[in-house]
């Protein structure tokens, strides 16, 4: 390691591996943690003596730890801190499930250094592993880190809660510098920081395991691995917040829940599987909607910020990737009772009456789109806190409404304060609601982010100028755009491809082209073209992808597709997509090789998919005379 770090951010990169060891290490979920004290050397030993019970082993610790005790110099109460830390693997073995993996963390203030001293605990006994006890410290004066370990040729390791001492050289150790040199703090809390991560671990383990086979029967054009486990992983912080807050009121009523905006409705039929009763609403139903069965239960129908769409008896309403109503979860929860509660996941930016303009520069456009949240929950009289769910989205920010900043009895005067701002905001907002464009829309869930929004205003009594999406979703995958502008812009790509190898085809009588970068072909394309393309999900990438016939598209390059590559003698070598074609299949689409490549198809008619001229085609394809 020869960069260079200052003291302060190797504490900052240390206690990224202390408090989120599950950064570096996805075998694990996190840690829970002890609070930290600060001890002198005879306190350490008192600690360490506690905790681990063995004066042996302790002796060997402290000269690991190179206590001094003759140095009263540095033997302060500010020299040591010492704290303890349990492990959280994501799966857990059956037969070791009552294991409980720690660490007791020494941290040298004085010294530079953190130590690890890993011990495991089953029914209150304590087994010390110290063969796998090991320090890493930093070397001010070279502004290097280095790993010491006290029993290397001893060193064990599962892989999981004691990973192999490899891993922690040539893995955790480069990191760590890199952490301290990149020196960033993020804007946004650690994730899962409103709920014990050991609850959160086991119980979404247990439910991903229980509707997994979900993935297998997913009718809809979304990724199921993508939204099938995203909704478990909401599910499961869900319960596990609900849990927590059914035991500190001391209750055991399971809540009740409305989901606005619900989408696919897997987060509702989760809810309602686990003993929730509530219920989603969308205004479009979706074809998964009706392999849940009669348990879940959800609603077709087009929500209004209005009167008509208030929940006195619900107890917490849900906003996930909820869109043109984010903004309005808060108000409508705050309307709906002083003691409904509401957890809202951001995705699109939506303000009351349209897209959410931008106000600042020094901030992201996400960051400051949570802020926005943020700042209606409070206006609308909540407590609002903030926290990062572990899902597979870059929008994972949530936002959680819990308890109410005023008494009941000042409801009127809030209500006030309420309506104002909405309407500060809709006068600033109409203003400029025709230069809004909703394909601008940067979520990477298809299945809320292809809708277009209704421009006119729907009948409602809080604002004249909200935004309702269409009840049918537009298609913009490229498929619906005009055969000729289609086949214009492959003709196009195909031949600055086939340019780039027409004088060198290395003995190959067939041109199989070059290569572009999807930048280069954009560069290829006019200014009116490239805005057509912006408007369809995927663009440009899309419309090559669906040209599969003329085009391969690998890491982020362009090449003409040889069918040669795809034949039955090739299919053990190659994992074509295509099977080969039946023999007497009737050809629906005409080669576009055998019309439009200098040197016509690779391929023989008879092994070809598609058809070689007009009179190859089924018959009822054949243009009349």
């Amino acid at each position: 390691m020869t960069d260079k770090c200052s003291t302060e951010n190797f504490w900052s990169a240390a206690d990224v591996w202390i408090n989120k060891p599950h950064v570096v290490n996805k075998r694990l979920s996190g840690v829970t943690e002890t609070k930290y004290r600060d001890v002198d050397t005879s306190g350490l030993n008192q600690v360490l003596s506690t905790l681990l019970g063995s004066s042996i082993e302790i002796s060997h610790i402290c000269q690991f730890l190179r206590v001094d005790n003759a140095n009263k110099e540095l033997d302060t109460a500010g020299r040591w801190c010492v704290g303890v830390r349990t492990i959280i693997p994501k799966v857990t073995k059956t037969a070791e499930c009552n294991v409980m993996y720690k660490d007791v963390i020494v941290k040298d203030i004085v010294g530079h250094a953190v130590t690890f001293i890993p011990f495991e605990e089953i029914a209150g006994h304590v087994t010390l592993k110290s063969s796998n006890i090991y320090q890493i410290d930093l070397k001010p004066d070279e502004g290097m880190f280095s790993l010491h370990v006290l029993r290397p040729e001893q060193w064990y390791s599962d892989g999981i809660a004691y990973p192999k001492l490899s891993w922690l050289r040539t893995e955790l150790l480069p990191k760590l510098s890199r952490w301290s040199l990149e020196s960033k703090t993020c804007v946004f809390k650690s994730t899962l920081s409103l709920i014990p991560v050991d609850k959160y671990s086991m119980l979404y383990q247990q439910l991903k395991l229980k509707y997994k086979d979900l993935v297998k029967v997913w009718p809809e054009v979304t990724d199921p691995q993508k939204f099938v486990f995203e909704d478990v992983a909401i599910a499961t912080y869900l319960l596990v917040l609900w849990a927590e807050e059914r035991a500190e009121k001391g209750t055991t009523t399971k809540q009740s829940f409305v989901d606005l905006g619900c989408g696919n409705g897997l987060l509702v039929h989760i809810l309602n599987n686990e003993g929730h009763p509530g219920k989603g609403i969308d205004i479009r139903k979706r074809k998964i909607w009706d392999l849940y069965g009669p348990g879940t239960h959800l609603e077709e129908n087009a929500i209004t910020p209005s009167n008509g769409f208030l929940f006195p008896t619900t107890d917490w309403l849900i906003g996930n990737h909820s869109d043109e109503l984010t903004p309005w979860i808060p108000v409508i929860a705050a309307r709906s009772s002083y003691s409904c509660r509401f957890f809202v996941l951001p995705c699109c930016f939506f303000d009351f009456c349209g897209k959410y303009q931008r106000r600042q520069c020094t901030k992201s456009q996400y960051k400051e789109y949570i802020d926005f949240i943020t700042d209606v929950s409070t206006v609308c009289g909540f407590y609002a806190e903030e926290d990062c769910l572990r899902i597979p989205s870059t929008k994972r920010v949530c936002i959680i409404g819990k308890g109410r900043r005023y008494r009941q009895a000042e409801e009127a005067l809030v209500e006030e304060s309420r309506s104002n701002y909405i309407k500060e905001r809709e006068a600033m907002l109409t203003s400029s609601r025709d230069s809004l464009n909703p394909s601008q829309c940067g979520h990477d869930d298809l299945d809320h982010n292809d809708t277009e929004l209704n421009i006119s205003t729907p009948a409602n009594d809080w604002v004249s100028g909200f935004q309702l999406r269409e009840k049918t979703e537009a298609v913009r995958n490229c498929a619906a755009l005009p055969r000729n502008f289609v086949d214009a812009v492959v003709l196009k790509v195909a031949k600055a491809l086939l340019t780039l190898t027409e004088s060198s085809n290395c003995g190959d009588t067939w041109n199989k082209g070059g290569s572009l970068s999807v930048s280069e072909v954009v560069d290829l394309l006019d200014q009116s073209t490239l805005q057509t393309l912006k408007k369809e999900c995927g663009g440009l990438q899309t419309l090559l992808k669906n040209n599969h016939q003329v085009f391969r598209v690998e890491g982020g390059r362009v090449f003409i597709r040889d069918w040669r590559m795809h034949t039955p003698a090739q299919s053990s070598k190659v994992t074509p997509k295509r099977k080969p074609t039946p023999s007497g299949a009737l050809k629906t689409r005409l080669c576009w090789f055998f019309t439009h490549h200098p040197h016509g198809c690779p391929l023989p008619c008879e092994d070809c998919a598609f058809a070689h001229g007009e009179t190859d085609l089924r018959p009822s394809l054949k243009p009349p005379k």
